[in-house]
């Protein structure tokens, strides 16, 4: 389908100049948020132990075994800390890659299959959505999976493009299997079962059958099995318990049932689509019309049919799960990146223009409604959080309105494609039995606009992204870690970090250090089963434990730590907020006034931070 031109008029150096602005809108922010709970610390955490203990087979999280999920992203995070050191944009640079990456390949997979012009918008699609920009700069499994799986459907797409050189073929198919078993060792069975469904789909839509001759399934499935099965194997052989719970439990019944308490109705993702795509849903319906009509490669092959299966069903197969989270259907977007890819360049500079205008005046309307924001407060989140945050989301907009406003000047310069609109299609495309858009100057003209368009909300999800922090520099728990880590420093290394019915998932993280879970297991049920000697399983044995130590901290709910100090348990407090207190366990020389209780200590308690 690539073999006539697109009419885009991009020179290598222009391409180059937006790939490395891109580079540096995508990468320099990484550090300038605190961790988020609880993906983002669990995630950094685990990784932080995996290069602290080097035990590259067993993951573990807060010290406790952690089967929920296989280790590809927290190896390529441990090895992140090993090059560049422990910390925030460290921890997110897999992520933070993955989803560049995925930009770049969306846009050589349209320029490769389609041709120039859809594999330029396709990428510009990609990275101005809110979506799958935003799940770039967070540390989650989410956009790890989406990217291993994105590789598995471009390969795919170019492997299966007429004319191709049997080696070359292979090479492409292999590349599929590889980055499958990628996608398992991101995030489990969903990275063989769903592209295999849609395969299998696929073929019952299209009636393709001669695609299976050319899969190369016998060395597929060598190369599959050779990068998936190693790790398999070797936790199993040193965790006999493994494959019960990470099969069984976490695979199968996470899907099937509700226990994770991840519930949602079968609309939950038409909301999250929506806001994901939000500066293309104007043309996104189009979009989908145009593809449709898009015909079958010479070989049989329909690599439009294959891109809406891929999206429908995966759209599907997540909204039917007992189990829902935002990030979930993530993998479809850079299917849908490459449909609104094909469309936009056949976009009139009359459409266009209905198009910017329209955002422009949406942004106006976002502008109005962020007052509100000013409003919002509660114990948890206060109201001089919301008023910070405000501000940021003020620049955001006004950003992205300027931005608007530098495209539609921009769209007011190009020249209208000659002859108008020919058998019902805008200027610049032709019959869709040809199978290619012409060259025009609409492809063209269209560049500038909508690269400024873009451009705009990319920095607006940075900005608005940055601003965030308001709320996570106080759900991290970042700021007690120098007063907490002071402590530590000056207390033996194997005392004893209790976290008192609750699991913090960020402060072990910032402080390098792990904690005893007391009463509540949390999400480390699983582990503290196979090692129970780890935990304390009640209020009162902490208690007796408690006060036995010599040295020992412990985290705790303010309430919590109202209810001890009720009781005039010995504690002195070592740093605090809103939302947590660490104390220590007074040493028997300051303790004089530990049987009056906790006031003594409460004198001189450092002030809550926000």
């Amino acid at each position: 389908m690539n073999d006539k031109p697109s009419g885009l008029t991009l020179n290598r150096t222009t391409v180059l100049l937006l790939v490395l602005a891109l580079a540096v809108i995508w990468f320099v922010p990484l550090g300038w948020r605190h961790l988020l709970p609880s993906d983002e610390g669990r995630y950094a955490e685990m990784a932080r132990e995996m290069f602290v203990t080097n035990d590259w087979i067993t993951p573990r999280y807060n010290g406790y075994k952690y089967f929920e999920k296989p280790p590809l992203q927290t190896w390529a995070n441990a090895l992140s800390f090993a090059w560049f050191g422990i910390g925030e944009w460290q921890a997110r640079l897999y992520t933070a890659l993955t989803g560049f990456a995925g930009v770049l390949l969306i846009g050589y997979t349209g320029a490769r299959v389609f041709n120039v012009a859809a594999g330029f918008f396709a990428a510009l699609v990609l990275a101005s959505a809110p979506y799958w920009y935003l799940m770039g700069h967070f540390n989650t499994l989410d956009m790890g999976l989406s990217f291993w799986m994105e590789v598995t459907l471009c390969a795919l797409l170019l492997a299966q493009r007429p004319g191709l050189a049997a080696r070359e073929q292979r090479l492409w198919m292999w590349l599929v299997w590889a980055s499958m078993a990628l996608a398992v060792l991101s995030k489990g069975l969903v990275g063989l079962i769903l592209p295999g469904a849609v395969l299998v789909l696929y073929t019952v839509v299209a009636r393709d059958w001669a695609l299976w001759k050319r899969l190369y399934l016998v060395s597929g499935l060598i190369v599959f099995f050779a990068v998936v099965t190693p790790w398999f194997v070797l936790v199993q052989d040193r965790n006999p318990e493994f494959f019960n719970f990470f099969f069984v439990v976490q695979q199968f019944r996470r899907y099937l049932t509700p226990e994770q308490n991840r519930p949602g109705p079968l609309w939950y993702f038409v909301p999250v689509m929506l806001v994901g795509f939000l500066p293309w849903l104007s043309v996104t319906f189009q979009s989908a019309r145009h593809a449709l009509r898009m015909p079958r490669q010479a070989n049989g092959f329909a690599p439009v049919t294959l891109l809406f299966v891929w999206t429908a069903f995966i759209f599907v197969f997540f909204s039917a799960s007992h189990s829902k989270l935002l990030s979930y259907t993530l993998p479809i977007a850079p299917a849908i990146a490459l449909v609104i890819g094909m469309y936009l360049p056949l976009v009139t500079r009359e459409q266009f223009h209905r198009h910017l205008t329209g955002y422009a005046l949406f942004l106006v309307a976002g502008g109005f409604g962020a007052v509100f924001l000013g409003r919002l407060g509660d114990r948890r989140n206060p109201n001089a959080l919301y008023l910070e945050f405000r501000t940021w989301v003020f620049a955001a907009l006004a950003i992205g309105f300027v931005f608007t406003l530098v495209a539609i000047w921009i769209n007011r310069r190009r020249r209208g494609a000659a002859g108008g609109a020919q058998n019902g299609l805008p200027a610049g495309a032709m019959n869709p039995t040809q199978g290619t858009a012409s060259a025009s100057a609409t492809s063209t003209g269209i560049v500038g606009a909508a690269t400024a368009f873009g451009i705009g909300w990319v920095l607006l999800a940075t900005i608005a992204g940055t601003g965030h922090d308001a709320f996570g520099r106080l759900s991290s728990g970042a700021p007690l870690a120098p007063d907490v880590k002071a402590a530590l420093a000056k207390l033996p290394a194997d005392t004893p970090f209790y976290s008192v019915g609750v699991l913090d998932h960020t402060l072990p993280f910032y402080i390098d250090h792990t904690m005893i879970m007391v009463e509540h297991a949390d999400e480390l049920a699983f582990g503290v089963s196979v090692e129970p000697q780890k935990w304390v399983p009640t209020i009162p044995q902490w208690i007796e434990r408690w006060k036995a130590d010599r040295y020992a901290l412990a985290l705790m709910s303010p309430d919590r730590y109202k209810a001890f100090s009720e009781q005039h348990l010995p504690m002195t407090v070592v740093a605090r907020d809103s939302r947590r207190v660490i104390v220590e366990k007074p040493l028997p020389a300051e303790a004089g006034g530990a049987s009056q209780g906790a006031a003594p200590a409460a004198a001189s308690e450092p002030q809550p931070q926000q």
